[in-house]
């Protein structure tokens, strides 16, 4: 079984479109920062990935790395609140 599922999916707008993605575990979390993120190579944009990997594996809890994701995600202008 994966783990890292978060406890509420994190909505992170997409593409040029800006279409809303639901992110629902650290895997997809992880997926989209390691592809085109806004913000790649940012000190948070390293910490959200690195947490989302850890929670992956079961070294964090999935939501330390939602909360982690959640601030990449803001810092690059992608989350919808």
């Amino acid at each position: 079984m994966m783990q890292g599922w978060f406890s509420k999916p994190v909505e992170i707008a997409v593409g040029v479109s800006g279409s809303i993605r639901h992110i629902s575990n650290a895997e997809q979390a992880a997926e989209l920062l390691a592809g085109q993120w806004r913000d790649a190579g940012s000190a948070l944009h390293g910490a959200a990935l690195l947490a989302c990997r850890r929670a992956i594996h079961g070294d964090v809890t999935a939501d330390n790395a939602r909360e982690a994701f959640i601030v990449a995600a803001r810092e690059a202008h992608v989350l919808v609140e």
